[in-house]
């Protein structure tokens, strides 16, 4: 296992399987981790009232958004906040 500075042992990183970020398990917390839940999906919302930005190459009926709450932009930040889930943990 690791030493700290100090003499002490270091805490192993973990990999937050939602979000897919590196950290210690004593600075887990309920706002660690954002994530979206659903996937990004490219098909036709639900909610016809709402437009879509589509590419020169998209059909009229094609719109990419998070399933889990309609954003746009593959990058954006996740829309639900917890704590991290490792991969270690059942």
């Amino acid at each position: 296992m690791e030493e700290a500075k100090g003499g002490g042992k270091a805490e192993k990183q973990k990999v937050c399987k939602r979000c897919k970020q590196s950290y210690s398990p004593p600075s887990n917390n309920l706002s660690a981790c954002r994530f979206h839940p659903s996937y990004f999906v490219c098909r036709r919302h639900d909610d016809q009232k709402r437009y879509y930005e589509l590419g020169p190459d998209d059909p009229p009926y094609a719109a990419r958004f998070y399933d889990c709450c309609g954003a746009e932009d593959p990058e954006a930040p996740g829309c639900v906040m917890s704590s991290h889930v490792s991969y270690d943990d059942e």
